[in-house]
């Protein structure tokens, strides 16, 4: 506590022309991966990029990486080990 990591993350975020600046704090795997919306009252689903997509070729800051939930920290492993996300959500399947 009190080392100014949270300033630092802001910083970071600043400094990089795409970049991404999210806490921890109540975060989802799929508001970091993408979610799933359905398109009015019909059967079609879209995907919304989450933090990690949009932050692709850039930097994705998460403050407060420690509070985000155990099932929620093991989906986004993908994404730090291998640089990629493989999404299978309301019948769409990609990578």
């Amino acid at each position: 506590p009190g080392t100014g990591k949270s300033q630092f993350l802001r910083f970071a975020a600043a400094l990089c022309p795409r970049s991404v600046l999210t806490t921890g704090v109540g975060t989802t795997s799929a508001g970091l991966t993408c979610a799933a919306v359905r398109e009015g009252s019909g059967k079609e689903f879209t995907l919304e990029a989450g933090a990690l997509v949009l932050a692709d070729k850039g930097v994705c800051c998460i403050d407060e990486f420690g509070c985000i939930r155990q099932e929620d920290r093991t989906t986004i492993h993908e994404a730090m080990e291998q640089q990629t996300l493989s999404i299978a959500k309301a019948g769409i399947v990609c990578k």
